[in-house]
């Protein structure tokens, strides 16, 4: 028995699908990845249904709206707010009625604080980033707003252990001082790593098992570690022998490893042995027992599959499932 909340050999998806129908794309997941469905988002059904709209709808007392530079923090609620909203509605409705009588593991995912400060702007222009107290703010209304976000989930499907992915593809750039200013002549102080952990802990449930997604080069596990998340989803095509060690680290600790193992966009797809391949190569370097890598090893897509077409996305996630049973075996013997 897996000391993970997922079945050992388990797969799962980053999050993002393309298209338009919620109620079909919920179908494709739970019939491709059973042992960890998750709950799909849907960019391009338009304004709220992307990443920072969807994520910021959940913010307590932060109302916000779409400007020609993108999403900005403003005074009062209106109709980019509200559409972010009723797309997440529906999008529990629907989970309701696909997941009925479902037990078991169920992902949700929402944009973590730094990527959110990285992309909304004050209300007078620079990004949230460019202020350390407005960045507080931002961490302490999202802690608040995913709490009520889990319970509606669960209230939704009451079999449901509860995962929850942040997604920060934009932490290395905040830690590295490369966030562009608004006006985009300027870059953004870089930020501090444990005042990065903090407002990550911050936003971290006490009561579900937390992961954090970021497809970015120069994953900082340090950061994330402090943090106090239980999983590190990532692009295994963007690693590097010089992240092993902090890898080796971290899995030591006791993390699990989301490993993107198959294009996100529409591309061939490899044999399992091949796309299972990086995962069991990496454990091998690294030493650890066999017997341990289907367990703390969880294979997806290298990223979200919103660029991908739609029978291509139900294939990236079935070439998941299946590349998932060689973790089963002896590494050694592959």
């Amino acid at each position: 028995m897996s000391e993970f909340p997922w079945t050992t050999a388990s797969a799962t998806g980053v999050g993002s699908h393309p298209g338009t129908d919620h109620l079909e794309t919920l179908r494709v997941v739970f019939g491709e990845v059973p042992d960890l469905p998750y709950l799909p988002e849907l960019p391009a059904r338009g304004v709220g249904a992307d990443m920072i709209g969807r994520t910021a709808s959940l913010l307590v007392e932060l109302p916000v709206e779409v400007r020609p530079s993108g999403w900005r923090f403003t005074d009062r609620p209106g109709r980019d707010l509200r559409r972010a909203r009723e797309h997440l509605a529906r999008d529990l409705d629907g989970l309701e009625e696909v997941a009925q009588g479902y037990e078991g593991p169920l992902k949700i995912q929402v944009c973590g604080p730094w990527t959110l400060a990285a992309t909304i702007e004050l209300r007078h222009g620079d990004r949230t980033l460019a202020d350390p107290g407005a960045v507080r703010d931002l961490a302490d209304s999202l802690a608040e707003g995913l709490a009520a976000h889990v319970a509606a989930v669960r209230a939704r499907v009451p079999g449901a252990q509860v995962l929850v992915q942040l997604d920060e593809p934009g932490l290395p750039g905040a830690l590295a001082g490369t966030v562009p200013t608004a006006s985009g002549f300027g870059r953004l102080a870089a930020v501090e790593a444990p005042v990065a952990a903090e407002r990550l802990r911050a936003v971290v449930p006490s009561d579900a098992f937390t992961l954090v997604h970021c497809c970015a080069p120069d994953v900082p596990f340090g950061v994330l570690r402090e943090a106090g998340v239980g999983g590190v989803s990532l692009d295994a095509g963007l690693l590097r022998r010089r992240d092993e060690d902090a890898i080796g680290e971290a899995i030591e600790r006791g993390t699990a490893l989301f490993l993107g193992v198959v294009p996100g966009t529409d591309a061939r797809l490899q044999d399992i042995g091949v796309v299972a391949k990086p995962a069991v190569d990496l454990w091998n370097r690294l030493s650890f027992a066999p017997s341990r890598l289907a367990e703390q090893v969880v294979l997806t897509p290298s990223c979200g599959l919103a660029g991908a077409s739609p029978a291509y996305a139900r294939s990236a996630l079935a070439k998941c499932r299946e590349a998932v049973r060689v973790l089963r075996e002896d590494p050694e013997e592959e």
